[in-house]
């Protein structure tokens, strides 16, 4: 099992770590900070820096799968193309640090920590999400229209309210009293470990199982404004986010 560092503290850039396994799936390690994609957040890229100096590309991150494309404990490195002479000279022992391309992982917490806000503007159940660094989107679960400058205008007044974010967890049976805490129709949070990681933003703002990568606060999220408002069905309502 790869501890993954990130869920404590999303701030850690690296890490040393020591290789478990080398495959077709990628490089997995003991320990990292590169977050796996999951959850509608895209998986980390950066590197992985050998212990001669030399850089191994990370262009993706996994969550480890079996023969049947079950998810497995573990994270998978997944190396950009050109790096096979590299990936061929790692082995189980070798000693690493994993270090993630902070600019990109910076982009996608502000993003994500957005999408909490959206949650508390548009109180309505999420059926789709997806978050890059360029851009991200919540699709809601609703038939009335949204209005695009109100929505980046409550944005901008919760960004500048400087609410803290910070990272818990419930139990499997605080979850189950109160379900109403899940507001992903797509997207269950994963039980069997007795714990489930919660993000709360302010004292009333969202409180929702997550295990993504967010900001402290949420003026560290910048200038977010909402680039477009789709109707993707007679019950979908699209919100496209995007930097200003």
């Amino acid at each position: 099992m790869t501890q993954e560092l990130f869920r404590q503290d999303a701030y850690l850039r690296e890490t040393p770590a020591t290789v478990v396994a080398v495959g077709e799936a990628g490089v997995v390690l003991d320990r990292t900070v590169f977050y796996p994609m999951g959850g509608g957040q895209a998986g980390d890229a950066g590197v992985l820096v050998l212990a001669d100096g030399r850089e191994l590309i990370v262009a993706d991150t996994r969550k480890c799968k079996d023969a049947e494309g079950k998810p497995t404990p573990g994270v998978a490195h997944v190396p950009a193309p050109g790096q096979e002479a590299l990936l061929a000279g790692l082995r189980p022992g070798d000693t690493v640090t994993a270090r993630i391309d902070w600019e990109r992982r910076h982009k996608l917490m502000r993003f994500h920590t957005t999408t909490h806000l959206l949650c508390h503007l548009v109180p309505q159940l999420v059926n789709g999400c997806s978050i890059s660094p360029d851009s991200a989107r919540l699709d809601f679960n609703m038939t009335d229209p949204l209005d695009k400058d109100a929505l980046t205008e409550g944005i901008a007044r919760l960004v500048a309210a400087a609410h803290a974010v910070e990272v818990g967890a419930i139990s499997d049976e605080e979850l189950d009293a109160n379900p109403a805490l899940v507001k992903s129709m797509s997207v269950q949070p994963p039980r069997g470990t007795g714990r489930i990681r919660t993000i709360r933003v302010g004292d009333a703002i969202d409180f929702q199982p997550c295990g993504g990568t967010h900001v402290a606060n949420t003026a560290e999220i910048g200038r977010v404004v909402v680039t477009k408002i789709e109707k993707k069905s007679a019950t979908t309502r699209r919100v496209v986010l995007g930097f200003a």
